[in-house]
């Protein structure tokens, strides 16, 4: 499933509000600020499921980390 059609599903089912408010929170923000985003950026152009896999353990790694995927799985089991 491609990035926009993914977008869009969550939109139509009420996630996506949910999923930008919490990029904007906080915890978001400061995750934000932890994340080469062109790194990020080339990873997803190339495909490269090991630089994407390191990025997000490192994320996850941290306590704002593995709050904001607790919050994500919360959003998504709605």
């Amino acid at each position: 499933m491609d990035a926009e059609k993914l977008a869009r599903e969550l939109d139509r089912d009420g996630k996506g509000t949910a999923l930008r408010q919490l990029g904007a929170s906080p915890e978001g923000k400061k995750l934000e600020g932890m994340i080469d985003g062109a790194a990020l950026q080339k990873a997803f152009a190339c495909g490269d499921a090991a630089a994407l896999k390191k990025m997000l353990g490192e994320l996850l790694s941290t306590p704002e980390g593995r709050a904001l995927a607790e919050n994500v799985g919360r959003i998504m089991e709605r």
